[in-house]
């Protein structure tokens, strides 16, 4: 696996519903931006209250490397490590680390268990 974001970017594309283990709604990629100064996938989440006008959030590139290379080496990708060693990321929403998790489902890099990602 050379470049996880080259993979994301081709394979991710928008309109994506990114799989979640207990979500309400769907989980929409929508497109390559800016979140924390740096480029990002960004993503709508479901606004309950109003429908019509979903939340977005974003995962930087950097973040992705940091989640990657923690799968890769330690085999597991937790919402324990996740909280510490991305803080930022956390901070934006709990949903970004099932967004994470998610998106490494799509590419057959992980599989959810019990409130983790492991690696396949």
């Amino acid at each position: 696996m050379n470049n996880i974001l080259d993979i994301i970017k081709t394979t991710v594309l928008p309109g994506t519903v990114i799989p979640k283990p207990a979500a309400r709604g769907d989980y929409i990629v929508k497109c390559w931006g800016k979140r924390r100064g740096e480029s990002a996938l960004i993503y709508k989440i479901p606004n309950h209250k109003n429908p019509m006008q979903p939340y977005e959030k974003g995962i930087t590139e950097s973040e992705w490397k940091k989640a990657f290379n923690q799968l890769r080496t330690a085999g597991y990708f937790s919402r324990t490590w996740f909280n510490s060693a991305m803080p930022a990321c956390a901070k934006e929403g709990d949903c970004n680390f099932t967004t994470i998790g998610g998106i490494f489902v799509i590419l057959s890099l992980a599989k959810h268990k019990r409130g983790e990602y492991r690696k396949v």
